[in-house]
């Protein structure tokens, strides 16, 4: 069953849709005042390294030139990874023009605090 959020910003918003394919997980994350595609990444769940048997996860991104939405879906797609033990692939960007150094940081906090 598709799932859908948004975490909310002090200027804009970030939505995440997540939709099961298969055993799979897609994300697809938007935001700003140009949503699009900047890049994708794919996560797959592992043991990790550590020898803990916690779960860990190996990644690969495609970035579209000049894009910087890698640090927003590769930090959603490792989390979901690693919670739900699923291959997960997420894509998506967010863009607003003349975005701050504060705004910048915001979007950065507000991915990592995430909690799906």
């Amino acid at each position: 069953m598709k799932k859908e959020y948004e975490i909310p910003l002090s200027f804009s918003s970030i939505r995440i849709s997540a939709e099961p394919v298969g055993e799979d997980l897609a994300l697809t994350v938007s935001g700003g005042s140009r949503p699009h595609i900047g890049c994708v990444v794919l996560s797959e769940p592992r043991a990790s390294l550590s020898g803990s048997g916690s779960v860990s996860c190996t990644s690969s991104v495609i970035s579209r030139t000049g894009h910087k939405d890698e640090q927003i879906c590769r930090s959603l797609s490792e989390k979901a990874c690693t919670a739900f033990n699923k291959v997960v692939v997420c894509t998506g960007g967010f863009h607003m023009d003349r975005l701050t150094a504060e705004q910048l940081s915001e979007i950065v906090r507000a991915v990592e605090c995430f909690k799906f």
